[in-house]
C-alpha cells in the first residue's frame, strides 16, 4: 500500500536556533494530535540535520536533506555526501527540486548519478519533476514531465526506485501564490502512475506514492489531497510555520 506523506522543505531559511525551534514546535503538535497520521517529513538546510534528527527521534518524523552530491567523498569543496547526509541521522533527501534544476542547471543525467548515491548510501529519494509556465502554455507539460522522468529516474532497477517518492512541481505554482486546480493536480499524477507503470508495472505503480508541490498551504491542502492519486505535499513556504504545517499534515487522510 503506497504510504501517504507530507513534507516540509524549508529552502534556504531558518538560523541554527530557528530552525531548532521550528522542529520543536511540529513535533509537540504531533505528538498531541489524536488522529492517525500520515508520514512527515522535516527537509532542512544541512546545518540543522543533525540537532532537528536528535530533535524528532522516537517520533514519526523523519528528517531529509535537500540536495545531496552525486559523490562520496573527496576534493568537491562545499558539497555534501550522501553518507554524511546519513551520518546526521537523516533518512531522506530530495533530488532534482525545480529551483536546482534551474538555478543550478542540474541535468537529468547528474540528477540520475545523485539518486544513485543516495540510494547506495542508504537514504530515501524525493524526485522532484514538472514543467514551466511556457511549457504549460504550449501543452509540453506532459511531454516535459515524461522525459525527466525517463532520463532522471526510470533508469532505476525496480529494487531500487521503491525507495523513491516522485514529488510534481508545477513550477509556474512555485511560490507564486498560484496553484494547479485539484483536476490538474489529478491529471498528472495519474500520468505519472501511468509512466510508471509503464517502467515498472502496475503493482508498483499502485505502490508508488506521488506528492504534490507548488503552492500548496493550509487553505487548499485538503482539496488537493481528496484526489486518488494525489498521495501528500512537499511543503515550502508553509512548512515554515508549525501551526499552519500541521493543519496540511491533518489534512491528508491515512
Amino acid at each position: 500500500m503506497r504510504k501517504k506523506i507530507v513534507a516540509g522543505n524549508w529552502k534556504m531559511n531558518l538560523n541554527l536556533n530557528e530552525g531548532f525551534d521550528l522542529a520543536g514546535s511540529v513535533l509537540k503538535m504531533v505528538n498531541a494530535e489524536k488522529s492517525k497520521l500520515p508520514g512527515v517529513i522535516l527537509c532542512t538546510p544541512f546545518i540543522h540535520l543533525s540537532g532537528v534528527s536528535r530533535i524528532i527521534s522516537n517520533s514519526i518524523i523523519e528528517t531529509g536533506a535537500q540536495n545531496c552530491s552525486p559523490v562520496k567523498s573527496g576534493a568537491f569543496t562545499g558539497e555534501i555526501s550522501a553518507p554524511m547526509i546519513k551520518s546526521t541521522g537523516a533518512t531522506w533527501t530530495i533530488i532534482g527540486h525545480s529551483e536546482r534544476r534551474a538555478l543550478f542547471c542540474e541535468s537529468d543525467e547528474l540528477l540520475l548519478r545523485k539518486t544513485n548515491a543516495a540510494l547506495e548510501a542508504g537514504l530515501k529519494v524525493i524526485f522532484c519533476c514538472g514543467e514551466v509556465l511556457h511549457e504549460r502554455e504550449s501543452l509540453k507539460h506532459f511531454s516535459t514531465v515524461e522525459s525527466q522522468l525517463a532520463d532522471g529516474l526510470f533508469k532505476l532497477e525496480a529494487e531500487q526506485f521503491a525507495q523513491v517518492v516522485i514529488a510534481y512541481e508545477p513550477v509556474w505554482a512555485i511560490g507564486t501564490g498560484v496553484t494547479a486546480s485539484p483536476d490538474q493536480a489529478q491529471e498528472m499524477h495519474a500520468f505519472i502512475r501511468k509512466l510508471v507503470a509503464a517502467r515498472y508495472g502496475e503493482a508498483i505503480a499502485d505502490d508508488t506514492t506521488i506528492l504534490y508541490g507548488g503552492s500548496c498551504k493550509g487553505s487548499n491542502a485538503a482539496e488537493l489531497f481528496r484526489n486518488k492519486d494525489v498521495d501528500g505535499g512537499l511543503i515550502g513556504g508553509a512548512s515554515l510555520n508549525a501551526s499552519e504545517f500541521l493543519t496540511i499534515i491533518t489534512a491528508l487522510k491515512v
